[in-house]
C-alpha cells in the first residue's frame, strides 16, 4: 500500500537545530532521521512514498531525490504555505490512491503493518489509527477505544476517559479527503478524526510496539538512544 509521510512541519521546538533544515533531517549519528524512518518502513513492506514537504522541503528533496538509491519510489507534494497535517494531506490528493497509510514525518513506530492493512479492509471503515496501549506510560492518554474497537473520543488536551495513545501512524479511504476544505490550514488530529469518529468511521488497531518521536530535545535523545 501507498504511504505519505507529513514531512513539512516548522520544528520550532527544535530551534537553532531547525534553522537551516528541517525537522526529519536532523542528523543522528551522521544520517537524517528521516532516512532510518524510510528505511524501516521499505523493511515492512513499503515501496510507494509520497512526502508532504513544505519548510525547507528542498533540503529533503534534493536528499532523496526520486528514492532510487533506497530502491524506493518517491513523489513529493509541496506546500506554497503551511497548511496543517490534513491540509499537507489534502494538497497531495492528485497523488493519491484509493487507500494509503499516513505517518509523521518526526515520529517512529516499528511495528507489523501487515496486519494494520489486514485489520483496516475487515473494518469496512473509512479510517483506523494505531493506538499504543502506553504500558509503562510514556504520555498522557489521548484516545478513547470501544472493547470492539471502535474509536469514540479523540482529545489531545483532557485524559479524561482516554484509555489509549495515538500513536502516530493512520490509514484512511481517499474518500476523506471530501471533509478537508481547498488550500487551508486543516488537522488530521483536531479536525479530520472528530468528523470520522462522530460518523462511527474509525476504528482503532492496537499495538504493544513503543513509538517514538523527535519532536524535542528530550525525545530526540532517547531516540538516539535506541539506535
Amino acid at each position: 500500500m501507498q504511504i505519505v509521510i507529513l514531512a513539512g512541519g516548522l520544528g520550532t521546538r527544535l530551534k537553532p537545530l531547525t534553522d537551516t533544515i528541517p525537522k526529519p533531517m536532523i542528523s543522528i549519528n551522521g544520517r537524517p532521521f528521516l532516512e532510518y524512518k524510510i528505511e524501516m518502513l521499505k523493511r515492512n513492506g513499503f515501496g510507494d512514498f509520497i512526502l508532504c514537504i513544505g519548510y525547507l522541503g528542498e533540503k529533503i528533496e534534493e536528499y532523496f531525490n526520486s528514492g532510487k538509491s533506497l530502491g524506493i519510489t518517491i513523489r513529493y507534494a509541496k506546500e506554497e504555505k503551511p497548511l496543517g497535517t490534513g491540509g499537507a494531506l489534502k494538497n497531495a490528493e492528485k497523488f493519491l490512491e484509493d487507500e494509503f497509510v499516513v505517518v509523521y514525518g518526526d515520529s517512529f513506530l516499528d511495528m507489523n503493518y501487515e496486519n494494520l492493512i489486514a485489520d483496516f479492509y475487515k473494518s469496512k471503515k473509512m479510517g483506523m489509527t494505531v493506538v499504543f496501549k502506553n504500558n509503562p506510560k510514556i504520555v498522557l492518554n489521548n484516545i478513547e477505544v470501544a472493547d470492539r474497537g471502535e474509536v469514540l473520543n479523540y482529545d489531545k488536551k483532557n485524559e479524561g476517559r482516554s484509555n489509549y495513545v495515538e500513536a502516530g501512524v493512520h490509514i484512511f479511504k481517499k474518500e476523506v479527503l471530501n471533509f478537508m476544505p481547498e488550500n487551508s490550514v486543516f488537522s488530521l488530529e483536531e479536525e479530520l478524526l472528530p468528523i470520522l469518529i462522530k460518523k462511527g468511521e474509525l476504528n482503532a488497531y492496537i499495538t504493544d510496539k513503543r513509538f517514538y518521536d523527535i519532536g524535542t530535545f528530550e525525545r530526540l535523545n532517547i531516540f538516539k538512544d535506541i539506535l
